[in-house]
């Protein structure tokens, strides 16, 4: 059963993820991560906050005036909330998620690069959401001040915190070509 503590940090996660649909992006710069190095993190820790199994799950809809969202799942939804903290100059290392994953920056500013647009920085300060779709991704601090956020993944039914990250095995296609 999802503690009240749970529902109202994915709610708050789902609020900001949503409440914002425009990313703010930055012009492209030397600091675009390249090198092979950045295929492992550095500097970012995880916190554990929970997780709940949804067996039975299909489907929920919200609606208010012209805003409306569908959440769908086969055969139930595994819900895992993780807080990542971020010292300045760290990074998650370049890595993929078994199904779609609601970051909320919550303190400082996070910037984000996607695999299949490895020199396009979407950066996230707090307040605003990232969502990202588990095709890979990488997480940096580039801001030189503390970052925290809060994560939410979703998966199938009996993912454990173990499988959530995929590590790549290299940099994306493309991204050693970035200034």
């Amino acid at each position: 059963m999802l503690t009240k503590h749970l529902w109202i940090v994915f709610a708050a996660c789902v609020i900001g993820a949503c409440g914002d649909d425009q990313k703010s992006v930055a012009a492209p710069s030397r600091t675009a991560p390249h090198d092979a190095h950045f295929t492992a993190g550095q500097g970012s820790t995880p916190t554990f906050l929970g997780q709940a199994t949804f067996e039975g799950f299909q489907k929920v809809k919200g609606r208010a005036d012209d805003w409306d969202v569908e959440l769908k799942a086969k055969d139930g939804l595994e819900v895992v909330v993780r807080s990542f903290a971020y010292a300045p100059g760290s990074f998650t290392g370049w890595h993929q998620h078994p199904g779609p994953v609601l970051i909320e920056v919550i303190e400082g500013t996070v910037t984000f690069f996607e695999a299949d647009a490895p020199c396009t920085p979407i950066v996230v300060s707090a307040g605003h959401g990232y969502v990202d779709d588990g095709k890979g991704h990488i997480g940096r601090n580039l801001s030189g001040a503390p970052a925290k956020d809060i994560t939410i993944y979703l998966a199938t039914p009996g993912t454990q915190v173990t499988q959530l990250r995929i590590d790549m095995p290299q940099e994306p296609p493309g991204a050693a070509a970035c200034p």
